[in-house]
């Protein structure tokens, strides 16, 4: 499980992408959210996921709240 925080979010197209903690910067999409709801995101907001390949490269999937 990797973490990171919510960089960017494009509402309005259903996807964003987040700031890992080793620099990364990876795409996600709406339908990858576990137990959030894409319109309760908010940029900087601390998740944890997991990346997977994709045709255009690394992305998250299987996103959720960090547990502090």
């Amino acid at each position: 499980m990797h973490t990171g925080k919510i960089k960017k979010i494009a509402r309005e197209r259903g996807f964003g992408f987040i700031s890992d903690t080793d620099g990364r910067e990876l795409f996600f999409h709406q339908s990858s959210l576990t137990d959030l709801k894409f319109e309760d995101l908010r940029e900087e907001q601390e998740i944890e996921f997991e990346v997977e390949q994709s045709p255009k490269g690394p992305r998250a999937i299987n996103i959720k709240a960090a547990v502090k």
